[in-house]
């Protein structure tokens, strides 16, 4: 079996989208991987006999992989010009699954109803830019493969600190670590010390929070890194970062707990990172900086 990595929209369809951002103020995900024009590098992986045999039986025998994803999450999971789901972790998968001697099959779900479906079996994991966290870890184990922090972005111009954000309206998707965890603490020190709450601002969607960023309909946002700096990008001058990259950790794709799954998983994505395939599907996408050099079971 091989597998070549998904190519993204031609450079002049790119440019025209992003002609069209400048235009409305507003942010899309719509965009591939090749819309700075530079070429990119294809990657061909075959099935590891070794690690096939890893596979549970019953998934084996069936041949498919079912794999939960949420979009837009740009540039990680996100949709074509022609509604194709498309992004650095399905190549990535694409690519696993391929070692696995599998095909990979990703269903489109809302982001807080993947791990339910992983733990009640209608999917066989995820790879939708899940942070490994304590609480996650509760109900499923992860293998981890990537690793991202946290970043602001605010419209362009502005003077937004994400270290004095007291009484600031802040994006954030639903069920992110941004929302559950980063803008809730700052908001609390800010009550804390005697200062006005910060507004967080929930969208269903990545979209809709960069979107309104760009529209000014909120002060800032906070995201992965990656997504932070692809919503900047795609933004046509109407985005900048601000502040530092902060709280990195790791991604991981959730499996049922004891699930032997994860040990095929895991030995697929570092025969990808030492062959040098996995940097090379990173480097498609624009997000070296994430890379890692072992990937781990975490339960």
């Amino acid at each position: 079996m091989t597998f070549t990595s998904r190519r993204g929209m031609r450079a002049a369809l790119a440019m025209s989208a992003t002609a069209a951002l400048v235009l409305t103020g507003c942010t899309t995900n719509t965009e591939g991987p090749e819309d700075s024009g530079e070429p990119r590098e294809e990657v061909a992986v075959e099935v590891n006999d070794e690690i096939a045999a890893l596979v549970p039986a019953d998934l084996r025998e069936r041949g498919v992989i079912v794999i939960g994803t949420n979009t837009p999450y740009a540039p990680n999971e996100f949709k074509d010009e022609n509604g194709e789901i498309v992004g650095f972790d399905i190549d990535v998968m694409d690519a696993v699954a391929a070692v696995m001697g599998l095909e990979a099959d990703f269903r489109e779900s809302d982001f807080e109803k993947i791990i339910p479906a992983i733990e009640g079996g209608t999917m066989d994991m995820g790879a939708s830019s899940f942070t490994v966290n304590a609480e996650r870890l509760e109900t499923v184990d992860f293998v981890t493969y990537f690793e991202a922090g946290i970043q602001w972005a605010a419209a362009a111009g502005t003077d937004v600190n994400p270290d004095d954000a007291c009484g600031l309206r802040v994006a954030v998707q639903r069920t992110t670590v941004s929302d559950q965890e980063d803008v809730p603490a700052r908001s609390e020190a800010c009550v804390a010390a005697g200062k006005p709450a910060i507004t967080k601002v929930q969208f269903d969607t990545q979209d809709e929070a960069s979107t309104a960023v760009a529209l000014g309909k909120v002060d800032a946002m906070s995201a992965d890194s990656p997504i932070s700096a692809y919503a900047v990008k795609q933004s046509g001058g109407k985005m900048q970062l601000v502040g530092e990259v902060f709280d990195s950790a790791p991604y991981g794709w959730p499996v049922r707990k004891g699930n032997e799954l994860a040990v095929a998983l895991q030995a697929a994505a570092n025969e990808l990172i030492e062959s040098g395939d996995f940097e090379t599907i990173a480097a498609n996408w624009g997000v070296e900086n994430g890379l890692i050099s072992q990937s781990e079971i975490r339960e």
